[in-house]
């Protein structure tokens, strides 16, 4: 069974067709492949879209709720007779009180937890299928799981017109940051005992989160919150699609060879800064091959020299913001590695115009480290450091854009 806030983001593959419909655009529902029916003694929903959207699933008590938000989508063609559920007793479809958010609540005579909620996009048209599988829950374990994201009303809000697209956008000034917990699904990362890197990264990650919220500041958006398979093209396009300032891949891997400590922070290179770097990159990247995805194709030219160019801006804030994770971590007392900085061909910070890096927060071959990932007081003041950073250098790079305007 999956957490109570499960808000899974999974979203456009990274170069639509022309015809398909650019991120501002609303989505729309597609009435002749969306449906809801019974699937033994739960329910099964499926939601055909025009394109990909960011969306997210909780439960709620009090009756038995789970809610489904999306990122702008017009639910005008959704099907007269689209519950076929009888555990479902009402479908309710409207906007959520967040600008730019549609929702859809599912009304349960039953307590049912969500045991699937992926996405899957058609590369050529850009459509998408949403899948959410529900399973039977005890009224217990329903409760532990049910409640809504930090700042997230619980109903629908009250009807109006939708905006025009030029009107859809972030206005409260928070910074939007995308959180990557590497690995998950089949590719548990690395493994020592009963502990897998997967678990481990998932479980700081929420709590960053959490602490990021806090300040007020800060929106967070996670690539995946559930021990779940995502592709590492879908970790960037996540990013984009949510607007993302900055991209953080969060990591605990472990070396066969050598002795690695302490954390790390690494931006893309095509040269691997050194011999641990590039075959860290290449074991982070080979884990999309056991979802059958070839990473070795290589771009057209026009592309290549189009990413280039973002990377001249790119780069150099990415560069800035691994430099001032690695101070404020550095300033906390938590332990680096003894090359803290470094730079490999990792493909999940190839995204050209989001500022973008991986951070392994320890090595799992270490005793200490483990013993750290393990700790929730030394986790706490890793996260304490990695807000204070992130605030600093999102507070310096304003500060050079503004120079750079004039």
């Amino acid at each position: 069974m999956l957490r109570a806030v499960l808000i899974l983001c999974l979203t456009l593959v990274a170069s639509l067709p022309a015809a398909a419909q650019g991120f501002g655009a609303m989505a729309r529902v597609l009435a002749g492949d969306s449906a809801l029916g019974d699937r033994g003694q739960g329910a099964e929903m499926t939601l055909a879209l025009t394109q990909a959207v960011p969306f997210r699933v909780f439960s709620l008590t009090g009756p038995y709720r789970v809610v489904v938000d999306l990122r702008q989508v017009s639910w005008s063609g959704l099907p007269a007779d689209f519950d076929g559920a009888e555990a479902v007793t009402g479908v309710d479809t409207g906007a959520a009180y967040q600008p730019g958010w549609s929702r859809m609540v599912l009304t349960l005579d039953a307590p049912l937890l969500p045991a699937v909620a992926a996405m899957q996009t058609d590369p050529v048209t850009g459509a998408a299928e949403i899948t959410l599988r529900l399973e039977p829950a005890t009224p217990e374990a329903f409760a532990a799981a049910a409640g809504a994201p930090p700042g997230t009303e619980a109903g629908l809000a009250a009807r109006q017109a939708a905006p025009l697209v030029d009107e859809i956008s972030r206005t409260d000034g928070r910074l939007v940051v995308v959180l990557d917990p590497g690995h998950g699904g089949v590719d548990p990362g690395a493994v020592r005992g009963a502990h897998h890197e997967a678990d481990l990264v998932l479980t700081f990650a929420r709590e960053l989160r959490e602490a990021l919220r806090r300040t007020g500041q800060v929106e967070v958006v996670m690539t995946r919150d559930a021990d779940i398979f995502v592709p590492l093209p879908t970790r960037i396009t996540l990013a984009r699609a949510a607007g993302a300032d900055l991209f953080i891949s969060i990591h605990a891997d472990a070396v066969a060879e050598g002795r690695a400590q302490g954390a790390t922070v690494y931006t893309l290179s095509e040269t691997a800064s050194d011999a641990a770097s590039a075959a860290l990159a290449e074991q982070h990247d080979r884990a999309d091959l056991l979802e059958g995805v070839d990473l070795s194709g290589t771009d057209d030219v026009v592309a290549d020299i189009l990413m280039d160019l973002a990377r001249v801006e790119t780069a150099p804030r990415a560069a800035a913001l691994a430099d001032t994770l690695v101070a404020g971590i550095d300033r906390a007392g938590v332990a680096l590695h003894s090359h803290p900085r470094g730079a490999a061909g990792f493909t999940v910070l190839k995204a050209a115009d989001i500022p973008s890096v991986l951070l392994e927060i320890g090595f799992m071959s270490a005793d200490g480290d483990l013993e750290n990932l393990l700790n929730p007081g030394w986790r706490a003041r890793m996260q304490g450091a990695l807000v204070a950073a992130i605030l600093d250098w999102a507070e310096a790079d304003a500060a050079r854009s503004a120079l750079l305007r004039q």
